[in-house]
């Protein structure tokens, strides 16, 4: 009987190992943010695009966003 409750338990867990290997066959893209503020770009540095950005807000400096002119 223990041999029967071993297989019953191992059955849900290589289901979820399945469910895993699919999440993860997906390449992870992260989001960009469609401009950065002019001190984040000036100091190339990865900026959230929020109206004030974390690190503006970290730095108590105003937090500006220009336009990209092509």
């Amino acid at each position: 009987m223990s041999s029967q409750a071993g297989t019953s338990q191992q059955h849900p867990n290589n289901q979820d190992q399945d469910s895993d290997d699919d999440v993860f066959s997906q390449p992870r893209t992260p989001r960009r943010t469609p401009i950065a503020c002019l001190f984040c770009r000036g100091r190339k540095l990865k900026c959230d695009g929020r109206q004030t950005c974390g690190n503006c807000q970290r730095r108590g400096l105003a937090c500006t966003y220009q336009p990209i002119q092509k």
